[in-house]
């Protein structure tokens, strides 16, 4: 929250934004834009009204600083959306989801179960969109959480990305595994808290070995990325997976129809 003295500033910054655009707002009206936007995060506000300066060809309004605010507040689109939802259909999969996107998949589940991938994504594209347009308006911060799926070799991909992503901290990433892991901990049970940015250092057998290169030398990759690129890989990686999780749907309805005439 701004105290009197930050929204004082933060109207000086909104009538200067707005002259750069050609525009030229009253200190009245740029006062009371402020102390709408007082409850935001101040380095959320900066970069919306640099965003305006840079992007905006008419007015400056309320309106669309808040829509960079929000833009920038870590929710995926509603496509991105969708292809995390689908992910927690396999069972086997972790799946680092928002509460908005676990909240539109119960209210499309229904139509999912009937086989209607079609009318589930419209249904959970209208849920998703209404439930972070009232997140967003209630000044909710984005909440990412864990789904645990049955596959141990797969919660070590998913959470790995997700603390790359930074949608989950890295010292959150590192409990989770260390929740998930039942057995006694192993030198690749190490080698893994040592990947996650552990202070463990062991030799972890030859397949988690080669398992973790590959993950490093993409979150090397991720990390020398553009911010545009590392957008357009999740979009891409989400839609590899979803294009196995239909695979995998496929060829299990194939296994039960060969077990029908067995």
């Amino acid at each position: 929250m701004l105290s009197s003295e930050d929204v004082a500033r933060l109207a000086g910054a909104i009538c200067a934004t707005a002259e750069t655009l050609g525009q030229t707002i009253s200190a009245s009206a740029a006062q009371l834009m402020a102390e709408d936007l007082a409850g935001y995060n101040p380095a959320d506000i900066r970069a919306a009204l640099q965003s305006c300066r840079r992007e905006l060809t008419g007015k400056l309004t309320l309106a669309a600083i808040l829509q960079r605010i929000q833009a920038g507040d870590g929710r995926p689109g509603k496509d991105e959306a969708w292809s995390i939802a689908l992910l927690s259909s396999d069972e086997s999969d972790t799946v680092v989801m928002t509460d908005e996107i676990q909240l539109a998949l119960g209210a499309a589940r229904p139509v999912l179960d009937l086989g209607d991938k079609v009318g589930a994504r419209m249904a959970f594209i209208s849920a998703y969109e209404r439930l972070v347009i009232q997140s967003r308006e209630e000044g909710k911060p984005v909440n990412w959480h864990v789904s645990v799926g049955f596959d141990a070799n797969r919660r070590l991909e998913a959470i790995t990305k997700a603390v790359q992503l930074k949608r989950i901290p890295q010292e959150r990433g590192r409990l989770y595994l260390a929740d998930l892991t039942h057995e006694p901990v192993t030198e690749d049970g190490r080698a893994i808290a040592g990947l996650l940015g552990g202070p463990e250092k062991a030799k972890p057998s030859a397949e988690i070995k080669g398992r973790i290169g590959v993950i490093k030398a993409s979150l090397q990759h991720m990390r020398k990325a553009s911010e545009e690129d590392k957008i357009l890989m999740r979009i891409n990686a989400a839609n590899d997976l979803s294009a196995r999780l239909a695979l995998l749907q496929k060829q299990a309805g194939e296994g039960q129809g060969k077990e029908a005439f067995q």
